[in-house]
């Protein structure tokens, strides 16, 4: 699906072209599958989007397992989206030292696009543990937050377990800012990927015919 700028775009401060809606999707990218392609490319045609930053992780404070190397995630996810032409990959996270927080990477965004309106673009997984991210109430001052999926009622944190404060948690203000694009959720999950690649299966509707050969090329996934 290709399509075509709702504006006219002009250089930035860092160069790329400076947009005037500037949507902001970042995440592991461990691997790109094809529900990340859906939610950007819906998000594009629904907020009219210029451009779309997309942006792998750099060190994850809120991940338990070690991420696969920078350079193969920030690859992959090249080729997943080498087909969109409001996409710009953006390897700053990946680039940046210490912990690699949203809120840091807005401000930036901010002040080499400063005539721009930032859309934060959040799967349903990012959504749910919204209230445990660093700052929020920041982000969603810089940002319009759009998030995959309808609204749906979610479980209450339990203080006692080891689960990360859910929805519930945030401000009744700050839920009712979050916009939702129009789209059904998909199943796909970067965990089961990664299992299905460790055994050298297909993975066929998952990810790009282009991730997968890359996957399986470079033997990524595989128990060591």
């Amino acid at each position: 699906m290709s399509l075509s700028p709702a504006h006219p775009v002009t250089p930035g401060l860092d160069g790329a072209p400076l947009a005037s809606r500037l949507g902001v999707f970042g995440g592991a990218f461990d691997p790109p599958h094809l529900a990340h392609l859906a939610l950007v490319e819906t998000a594009i045609a629904q907020l009219r989007l210029d451009q779309v930053r997309i942006l792998p992780t750099g060190q994850a404070w809120h991940k338990p397992r070690q991420l696969s190397a920078g350079e193969h995630r920030l690859a992959m996810t090249r080729l997943a989206f080498a087909h969109v032409p409001q996409v710009v990959v953006d390897d700053r996270e990946i680039r940046r030292t210490g912990p690699s927080y949203t809120v840091d990477t807005l401000h930036e965004m901010q002040a080499q696009h400063p005539q721009a309106q930032l859309f934060l673009l959040i799967g349903d997984d990012q959504r749910r543990s919204l209230a445990s991210w660093h700052q929020i109430g920041e982000i969603d001052r810089i940002a319009i937050i759009c998030a995959a999926g309808r609204d749906v009622a979610v479980p209450a944190w339990d203080e006692n377990s080891n689960r990360s404060p859910s929805l519930a948690s945030l401000s009744d203000t700050l839920q009712a800012r979050i916009r939702h694009l129009d789209m059904p959720l998909m199943p796909h999950s970067a965990t089961d990927i990664r299992v299905l690649a460790a055994t050298d299966q297909s993975l066929a509707g998952l990810v790009s015919p282009e991730v997968e050969r890359y996957i399986h090329e470079h033997h990524l996934y595989r128990p060591h």
